[in-house]
């Protein structure tokens, strides 16, 4: 966590950035979920790629796959099955989707900042040490080898298509109707959907920037962080922005704002 007032006494810097306003817009926890759907595209070429197929039959069924409908199945104990559903042979794939689904899901739900982000790389570390000594790992592979999911093509597509979708539609226009605007002197503040516009003046204005998730804003966020807004004057209000993204230059580019404002009001 980082917390900065801006000092007084800086020499002006460029003036450019006085003039424009810098948004700074909150994303809810959907932006973490980029890999889900960057790996199902993958998985869904990797299986149309591979050019298998998969059929359904009942139990105790003969089953040939043929690609051409019209041919029929020779005897009572043998079922025609027409190849149109797209699978991979490769098991591995559906293992590594569900992997990376459950692991977004744990990452944006579990908050580990600070210490608790240290503590769980520590164990983790410890337990792959221990596992290696005791020579459990060959043991813990083969019972995983038997792990099979498989998802078929049109799955990997419409999961990660519609989470695409919903993704976009969440990260450029819901979530920036919650949004704070810096200008020279002054911050805009909406916190709902559909609530108008609050306005501070910001002289003794603090910035607190968390990034302590290491998680959630580095391995997720991509350098994503948290910014906790504090105003001065005689009803000081705190104001929470989760999941901002480029927050490093965000908050560096408002403190410079807010040292020219100072530079310009001492000068007067």
């Amino acid at each position: 966590m980082s917390t900065s007032n801006p000092p007084t006494g800086t020499p002006m810097a460029s003036p450019q950035l006085a003039r424009r306003d810098i948004l700074v817009v909150s994303h809810c926890t959907l932006f973490y979920w980029w890999p889900v759907w960057a790996v199902g595209f993958l998985m869904f070429v990797i299986t149309m790629v591979n050019g298998q197929y998969m059929a359904v039959a009942p139990a105790g069924a003969t089953v040939q796959l043929v690609k051409d409908d019209a041919k029929k199945a020779e005897g009572q104990d043998t079922i025609l099955f027409p190849a149109r559903l797209h699978m991979s042979n490769n098991k591995n794939l559906g293992v590594l989707f569900v992997a990376v689904l459950l692991l977004v899901i744990v990452i944006t739900n579990i908050p580990l900042r600070g210490l608790w982000s240290v503590i769980v790389i520590v164990i983790v570390i410890s337990l792959a040490i221990i596992f290696a000594l005791m020579e459990w790992w060959d043991k813990i592979l083969t019972w995983l080898s038997f792990l099979d999911i498989r998802i078929n093509a049109a799955g990997y597509l419409v999961v990660s298509l519609v989470l695409f979708v919903l993704w976009l539609v969440v990260m450029l226009l819901f979530d920036r109707q919650i949004y704070m605007v810096f200008s020279p002197g002054q911050m805009r503040v909406r916190l709902e959907i559909g609530e108008a516009e609050t306005a501070y003046d910001t002289t003794g204005m603090t910035l607190q920037k968390q990034r302590s998730d290491l998680f959630r804003h580095w391995i997720l966020g991509l350098g994503s962080g948290d910014l906790i807004v504090k105003t001065a004057g005689a009803h000081p209000q705190e104001f929470q922005m989760p999941n901002v993204l480029f927050i490093g230059r965000k908050v560096r580019d408002i403190e410079e704002m807010l040292r020219q404002r100072q530079v310009v009001s001492g000068a007067k």
